[in-house]
C-alpha cells in the first residue's frame, strides 16, 4: 500500500524541531552516568521516524540500558512493528509491556512518552506508554513492576545508557530517525509536557519545561562533532553536560528532516521492498542496494501540484550503468515496472528515456558518483533530466521549455528508483532535501529547505511537507 502524509508534520509556526540524527544499524550514542540516582521514577520522551528492519532481523532499540538488555525497542521476528518497554531484575525476572499495535509506517513521525512510576499503588500505572499523546492499552503482553522497584538500568552509576542500540552490545540496533530525545531522572511527566494538539486535532511537538534530574538529558542534534561534549552530536543540552560519545555517526547523519518539516524517503513497505526479491533500504531509507527487477521504489509523499526537484548518486553500478532506472511514477502504479506503462517513466543509466514502455536515445550516460538530476512540474506534466548541473536537451524547468518527456495529467507523482532485469545490485543514494551523502556546495529551495549539490531550478522545491502544504 503507498503511504501518504498526513498534513500533522507540514505545521508552520510555533515550536519547532530543527534537526534529527538518522542511525543506520551501525550507530549509537553512548553515556555513562559517574553517580547513580536510583530513582523509582523516570520519563522518556523522543520523537521517532521508524525506517524498519532495514534488511535484518533484530529488536531495534531506541534507548537502553546495560544491564541485561533494558529499554524500549521495536520488536522484530513475529512480533515485527511492535513496541515493547522490558527490564530484567538481574536474575530470571523480566517486567515489561508489548503492544498490540503495529509501528511500520516509514514516512511519518511519532511521538512516544514511556513514564516509569514504580511507586505508583495501582500495578497497571507503574509503566505507561503513550503514542502521539494517547496512551496504549492494549498489550500483546504484560507484566507490570514489583512496587517501588528502581531502575537497574537508568538509574545505577557506570552503567551505560545508549540510544539507537542496545547498551548490552547485543546487535539489536535502531534503523530510522530520532529528534528531542528526552530522560527525565526521577520525574514523571505526562505527553502534554512535551506534545499538544493543533487546531486540526494533530499531536504536535511543544517545548517542554522539565527538570532533568541526576542522570537526566536531552539530544537535540544540533551539532555535527564526534566528541562527547558540548559540540557533538550527542550534545547534552539539559544543562546536565551528561554528553554523549558517538560511534557510527558523522555529519551527514545530521538531518532537517524532522516531526515540524518530514522530508520524502524512499518507501520501505511499497511492493518492491516487500518483495521476493526485495531491494534493501539503508541510510534512514535514502539508499538503495537494488536487487534483480524493474519494480519500482517510489518515495514516500506524492504531489498532486507543484514542482519538485531531487538528485540521486550512484555508488555502485553492479558492472554496468544499464542496470539503474531512475524517475517518476504515479500513486496508481506501486508494483509496476518503473517506465514500462502508463503513468510511470524512467532515465536508464546508459542513456535513454523510458516513456511509458518505449525507451529512446537521452541524454548521456550515467557513472559512478554522478549527481543525477530529476525535475518533477505536475503543473505542467513534465519531467527535466540532467546530469552534474547540466538538464539534458537543453532543458530549462524554470523556464517551462525543453523537457526530457510528459507525462500523464491527473494523478499524484512521486520519485523512484529501480534496477533493470538480471542478477546484480546496484546502489543509488537518493537525495530528496535529506542527502545520504556529502554535500560540497550546499543549495536550498526558494524556502530553504533541503540542501542538494546544485541549484534548485526556480520555481521547484524539496519534497517535504512544510512545500507540500504549500505547493502540493
Amino acid at each position: 500500500m503507498v503511504a501518504f502524509i498526513l498534513p500533522a508534520n507540514s505545521a508552520t509556526g510555533g515550536y519547532e524541531i530543527e534537526n534529527s540524527c538518522q542511525f543506520n544499524l551501525d550507530a549509537h550514542c553512548e553515556f555513562t552516568p559517574s553517580s547513580g540516582s536510583g530513582s523509582t521514577q523516570f520519563t522518556m520522551s523522543a520523537w521517532i521516524k521508524n525506517a524498519g528492519p532495514g534488511g535484518v532481523n533484530e529488536d531495534g532499540y531506541i534507548i537502553s540500558g546495560k544491564d541485561a538488555d533494558n529499554g524500549l525497542k521495536f520488536l522484530s521476528g513475529s512480533n515485527n512493528g511492535k513496541m515493547q518497554f522490558i527490564e530484567y531484575d538481574g536474575g530470571d525476572n523480566a517486567y515489561y509491556i508489548r503492544t498490540n499495535r503495529l509501528f511500520r509506517d516509514p514516512s511519518a513521525w511519532m511521538h512516544v512518552v514511556l513514564i516509569y512510576d514504580a511507586p505508583d499503588s495501582t500495578a497497571g500505572d507503574r509503566m505507561r506508554l503513550y503514542i502521539n499523546g494517547t496512551r496504549e492499552t492494549s498489550w500483546a503482553a504484560e507484566v507490570q513492576l514489583p512496587q517501588d522497584r528502581a531502575h537497574a538500568g537508568f538509574t545505577r552509576n557506570n552503567v551505560p545508557i545508549r540510544v539507537g542500540a542496545n547498551a548490552s552490545g547485543s546487535n539489536a540496533r535502531f534503523n530510522g530517525y530520532l529528534a528531542d530525545v528526552y530522560f527525565c531522572d526521577g520525574q514523571n511527566y505526562e505527553p502534554t509536557e512535551f506534545g499538544e494538539t493543533n487546531n486540526n486535532g494533530v499531536w504536535i511537538p511543544k517545548e517542554a519545561n522539565v527538570s532533568f534530574g541526576t542522570n537526566g538529558f536531552k539530544l537535540e542534534f544540533k551539532q555535527t562533532g564526534t566528541s562527547a561534549n558540548s559540540s557533538g552530536i550527542g550534545a547534552d543540552t539539559s544543562g546536565n553536560d551528561n554528553h554523549f560519545s558517538v560511534s557510527g555517526l558523522a555529519a551527514t547523519n545530521i538531518t532537517t528532516d524532522t516531526p515540524t518539516n518530514n522530508f520524502a524517503t524512499l518507501n520501505s513497505i511499497s511492493a518492491r521492498t516487500n518483495g521476493v526479491n526485495r531491494d534493501v533500504l539503508s541510510e534512514g531509507n535514502t539508499q538503495s542496494d537494488l536487487n534483480n527487477g524493474t519494480i519500482g521504489t517510489p518515495a514516500t509523499i506524492y504531489a498532486s501540484k507543484g514542482k519538485w526537484y531531487a538528485e540521486f548518486k550512484p555508488t555502485d553500478l553492479a558492472g554496468s550503468n544499464s542496470y539503474i532506472r531512475i524517475g517518476v511514477t504515479s500513486s496508481n502504479k506501486d508494483g509496476q515496472s518503473l517506465g514500462d506503462g502508463n503513468e510511470t517513466y524512467a532515465y536508464l543509466g546508459d542513456g535513454r528515456k523510458y516513456v511509458e514502455g518505449s525507451a529512446s536515445s537521452h541524454g548521456s550516460a550515467i557513472s559512478v558518483n554522478d549527481i543525477f538530476m530529476v525535475a518533477l512540474d505536475v503543473d505542467n506534466s513534465k519531467v527535466y533530466y540532467g546530469i552534474n548541473g547540466t538538464f539534458f536537451g537543453s532543458g530549462n524547468p524554470a523556464g517551462n521549455s525543453n523537457e526530457s518527456h510528459a507525462i500523464d495529467a491527473g494523478p499524484s507523482y512521486t520519485f523512484a528508483i529501480a534496477s533493470g532485469s538480471g542478477s546484480h545490485s546496484p546502489i543509488i543514494q537518493c537525495n530528496f532535501g535529506n542527502a545520504p551523502f556529502a554535500i560540497s556546495s550546499g543549495n536550498a529551495d526558494a524556502n530553504g529547505y533541503g540542501n542538494f549539490e546544485y541549484a534548485v531550478p526556480s520555481g521547484f522545491y524539496s519534497l517535504c511537507t512544510k512545500n507540500l502544504a504549500e505547493f502540493g
